[in-house]
């Protein structure tokens, strides 16, 4: 029994992770990262390459001795990077940062034993993939790329850069990567149409989709008198009120600074229909986030609160605390990024007021489902008409139908599990 016990262990296939960021940080691609490690765990040994916690921009004393940190978590064994502090608005500080995980994670690949598979994820921009490839060479590995956003495509989509020489060559390098792959796994039926795009049906590298997930088990419906719930609402002035919920990343590809001036047409002490009185809760952190505030707090939008990120074990309460969540993306995103961030509202049951292009992954979902109402992206006269929907209709059953429609989607087609094996299915296919 042993032996044979010892014998499928060997058995396994050794399989090395690039990530940026793992858990404990909140970044949602972490979050995954972490789900996909720990889920395939039967199928392979996994060693992640990260930075040491600081997703915030601040780094924990007992991180800043060593060049390198092992740990293990839950299984999967963690080499991390030490890298310097940053802030998320200031772009020299955060190049600092990036370029150190790039060199680093370069730097740490000697350290891991052989490897079977090289996997490396779309984060940070452009070296994520690089990396990728240089671990495909170092191990003489196979390489898988999970593409989560395109860049340039989201540069371009956001106006973050308009040189066209620094964009020709983000472009050339990252076609680079994918043509070095010996998969792509991307998000959303809309990104696997941007990789033929890009290679405009010739020679396209092999791909296949593969929805992103949340472990539906540990985020689910809550009922609103949860003393969780309750003690998050009192923490924030919540307690009785109408509450539209943005959760996530409060940055650059969410067009979040026209979407206050659209909320700003419902002022403070609009009643919804249940007799709440309405607010619109931002749950998170991000590079316009002092913005947003400055705004707010120039137009005295009192019924606009800012709330820091959540600890995961309690992310199940904020996102039942809300009546409505947001799922947004800028115009120009579509084929480019995939909005995580549904998943989790899907699983608690909510509805959803999507800024979707048609065609992406998640407006389809949304469509497919009854699920919320959707519109296009810097279509404020319709943003402006859906949130007025949701008032007129507070305390409805349409409401918790649309939830609810969305929560047994999620189960029956989106769960970690089914995601999880279509990853390691394709890996071993290899």
């Amino acid at each position: 029994m042993n032996k044979r016990n010892k014998n499928k262990h060997s058995e396994k296939k050794n399989l090395l992770i690039y990530a940026h960021y793992y858990i404990p940080d909140t970044a949602s691609t972490g979050q995954i990262l972490r789900e996909l490690a720990e889920g395939m765990l039967d199928r392979f040994n996994i060693t992640v390459i990260c930075v040491v916690p600081s997703y915030l921009g601040t780094v924990e004393e007992k991180y800043k001795t060593q060049k390198y940190y092992f740990e293990e978590i839950n299984g999967v064994k963690i080499l991390r990077i030490r890298v310097p502090e940053f802030s998320k608005a200031n772009k020299i500080s955060r190049v600092k940062n990036i370029l150190a995980y790039f060199f680093g994670a370069m730097s740490a690949t000697f350290k891991v034993g052989k490897m079977d598979y090289v996997f490396s994820i779309s984060q940070p921009p452009i070296l994520g993939g690089l990396l990728g490839v240089w671990g495909k060479w170092m191990k003489h590995a196979k390489f898988i790329y999970n593409i989560q956003d395109f860049n340039p495509e989201q540069v371009m989509a956001v106006n973050y850069s308009k040189n066209k020489l620094i964009i020709g060559a983000m472009m050339w390098f990252d076609k680079f990567s994918c043509k070095r792959s010996d998969l792509i796994i991307t998000v959303g039926r809309d990104l696997v149409e941007t990789v033929n795009r890009r290679f405009k049906g010739k020679k396209v590298p092999k791909t296949v989709m593969i929805n992103n997930w949340i472990d539906e088990k540990e985020i689910y419906p809550v009922e609103a008198d949860h003393p969780k719930i309750v003690e998050f609402k009192k923490k924030y002035e919540l307690k009785e009120k109408f509450i539209f919920m943005y959760s996530g990343n409060i940055g650059l590809y969410y067009d979040l600074e026209n979407l206050l001036k659209v909320i700003e047409k419902f002022p403070v002490g609009t009643k919804a229909a249940d007799g709440r009185e309405v607010v619109f809760a931002f749950v998170g952190a991000g590079s316009v986030l002092d913005k947003l505030a400055l705004y707010q707090r120039e137009h005295h939008m009192d019924n606009v609160v800012f709330i820091p990120y959540q600890a995961k074990e309690d992310l199940i309460y904020s996102l039942n605390a809300a009546d409505v969540h947001w799922c947004v993306n800028a115009k120009g995103i579509k084929g480019v990024s995939c909005p995580s961030k549904y998943y989790g509202i899907a699983a608690v049951g909510k509805p959803v007021i999507g800024l979707q292009e048609k065609g992406t992954e998640v407006r389809g979902i949304i469509e497919e489902t009854r699920g919320g109402l959707c519109g296009e992206p810097g279509d404020y006269k319709t943003v402006e008409k859906n949130i007025g929907w949701f008032i007129e209709n507070a305390g409805a059953e349409e409401l918790e139908q649309m939830g609810s429609r969305g929560r047994e989607n999620l189960v029956k087609n989106l769960t970690r599990e089914v995601s999880v094996n279509k990853y390691a299915e394709e890996i071993l296919k290899l």
